[in-house]
């Protein structure tokens, strides 16, 4: 496969995690995104999205048929209520999965980066990690707003290193689709209809990438890692 999907758009199926967290629910790890939208189309099963922003906590049903999203610098954790199965949308090319993403460990984690970089490895395997993010979400949600507020500025720290990585992928992909519909509409001005002679049907009828963990669950990811 050698070109992006509309908008260079990543598309995953998750199957939410059913293991228990520390308040007794079931589910995936808190997290936020810090430069892209995430959409969320329910396909089978129950369940819910807690989220925290600006705006403050918010927890929504998700059943099948469900279609939420939620912009950059909302903190999502899904809750597995029963069978939770959704189709992912994630924005730039799949990038919250590769990389832009911030758990919301406890602050004493969050302040070291080594102790970070730990937590967040998957070694000792998905639900540690996830452990320790409903621990610092919970604080956080009890702490109210001004801990949100520094939450964000301390992920922003987090994530600087690896903006110029992150940069590229936007570049060569949400932002190269995005100046290809213009360089269409320019043609289109000219009545150049030479790029109508390239269309066609690209078809992935299995994942590219099956079993991965994923920050809220087991993923199956349509989008091949290097081709975005």
């Amino acid at each position: 496969m050698t070109s992006h999907l509309p908008g260079a758009i990543g598309v995953s199926r998750l199957s939410v995690y059913d293991t228990t967290a520390p308040d007794g629910l079931h589910g995936g790890t808190p997290h936020m995104h810090l430069t892209c939208s995430e959409g969320y189309v329910v396909t089978a099963g129950q369940g819910r999205v807690q989220t925290l922003s600006g705006e403050g906590f918010r927890e929504t049903p998700l059943r099948p048929g469900t279609v939420a999203w939620f912009r950059p610098a909302t903190i999502h954790r899904l809750v597995n209520d029963g069978g939770l199965q959704l189709v992912v949308l994630m924005q730039n090319s799949g990038l919250p999965e590769a990389g832009d993403a911030v758990f919301t460990f406890p602050t004493d984690v969050l302040a070291d980066p080594d102790a970070y970089r730990a937590a967040a490895s998957l070694e000792n395997g998905p639900y540690p990690r996830r452990d320790l993010a409903v621990t610092g979400f919970l604080a956080m949600r009890a702490a109210g707003p001004q801990a949100f507020t520094e939450f964000c500025r301390t992920a922003a720290a987090i994530v600087a290193p690896r903006l110029g990585d992150w940069r590229k992928r936007w570049e060569a992909g949400a932002l190269e689709t995005a100046l290809e519909t213009g360089r269409q509409l320019d043609a289109l001005e000219r009545a150049d209809l030479a790029h109508l002679a390239a269309g066609g049907l690209e078809v992935l009828t299995e994942p590219t990438e099956s079993g991965k963990h994923g920050m809220c669950g087991l993923l199956e990811t349509y989008i091949p890692e290097g081709v975005q």
